[in-house]
């Protein structure tokens, strides 16, 4: 189908030191005893791994349903897709990938205790990826998210847990590290950079801290031959905005500037730049009105740099529509300061009723 998933890595532990005494080579066995004791003694991360799978498993649930036949004649029954999905609140919120539901019929949740239900509706941002499915269920055990996962650090192991390939693996756990932050992949949000191994079906699925908190939602990887191990997670804080939205308007009502912006050369292939955006369309009447034009630029929002779409993106997270921000731009060669109302995106969610699986 359309999914993700994480790449299991094998530590190395130092089992003992063998230590030769005299000329004889004879091995001292009090020190070979020593050293097998003090590594009986598990380490955290040995314990923690462990502790975390068992603590997140039961918030992760297997998403399965019925995909696009694809235009055949013939109405394939068994034509099915999978992803994963974490307990959001107790009474039945389910996020996930907004394409791992998207498309799908008689979408069915299945809990780690091997429950299952039937979704009663879906919500689904495909500009973020995420999604919320509802089901009729009480007592379920949300996922623990973290504030932020910008408290994150580069090297720390993580855990991910989810479906991978086949919808009998079901909470598969695989272990790697963050690879980085603040990574710009898709033109959308930031995103979280690791090594976990990621497989179809793993889409939807939580990226774990040693903390047991969600840092992230799997979603996506790069695949081809000569690629490893490398998949992206959409941080807590992209997760909680859109979900808060969706929960309290059933769309994201995301802020925009309205206008078409071009990026430099040096930020599209990822080079340090102080390069500015250049206005290639005005978009909305607010921005029209205070007088923006093709081929200004624009510097910065509220005061702060900004040097490609996804810098704006993040910016406008903390704005609604109809709220003000002020622009610095470039007009003609003189600078300006701009006060614009900001619109609305057009990008809104998709909600939808989910029928029965045939």
């Amino acid at each position: 189908m359309k999914n993700i998933h994480w790449q299991q890595r094998s530590a190395a532990v130092l089992l003992g030191t063998v230590i030769l005494a005299g000329s004889c080579g004879v091995v001292m066995d009090t020190d070979i005893a020593a050293a097998a004791a003090s590594n009986n003694k598990s380490t955290y991360e040995q314990n923690a791994v462990p502790q975390v799978i068992s603590l997140m498993s039961p918030s992760v649930v297997g998403i399965i349903g019925k995909a696009a036949s694809g235009g055949g004649e013939v109405d394939d029954r068994y034509n099915l897709a999978h992803g994963t999905g974490v307990i959001w609140k107790s009474d039945g919120w389910i996020v996930t990938n907004a394409h791992v539901v998207d498309g799908l019929t008689g979408i069915t949740i299945v809990t780690s205790d091997g429950k299952s239900y039937k979704a009663k509706g879906v919500y689904s941002d495909p500009m973020s990826d995420i999604a919320l499915v509802k089901i009729n269920a009480k007592s379920l055990k949300p996922a623990k998210f973290a504030a932020t996962a910008q408290n994150a650090l580069v090297g720390e192991t993580v855990v991910a847990i989810g479906t991978p390939i086949s919808f009998s693996l079901r909470n598969s756990a695989s272990v790697g590290v963050v690879s980085g932050l603040n990574r710009s992949v898709d033109g959308s949000y930031r995103l979280i950079q690791t090594d976990t191994a990621i497989n179809p079906g793993n889409s939807g699925g939580p990226l774990v801290n040693l903390k047991g908190e969600v840092i992230g939602i799997n979603s996506k990887k790069f695949a081809a031959v000569g690629i490893e191990n490398m998949g992206f997670s959409i941080p807590a804080e992209t997760v909680r905005y859109v979900t808060d939205h969706l929960l309290k308007y059933g769309e994201v009502r995301r802020a925009a500037l309205g206008l078409e912006l071009e990026e430099s050369w040096s930020a599209i292939v990822g080079l340090p730049s102080d390069d500015p955006l250049t206005v290639t369309k005005v978009l909305s009447a607010e921005a029209r009105k205070i007088g923006i034009q093709e081929d200004d630029v624009l510097y910065a929002i509220n005061g702060k740099r900004v040097y490609s779409v996804v810098d704006i993106n993040e910016r406008l997270k903390s704005f609604m529509p109809g709220q003000h921000v002020q622009l610095l731009m470039q007009r003609d060669g003189d600078i300006v300061n701009l006060k614009l109302t900001l619109s609305q995106d057009g990008s809104q969610a998709v909600s939808s009723s989910v029928g029965e699986a045939e």
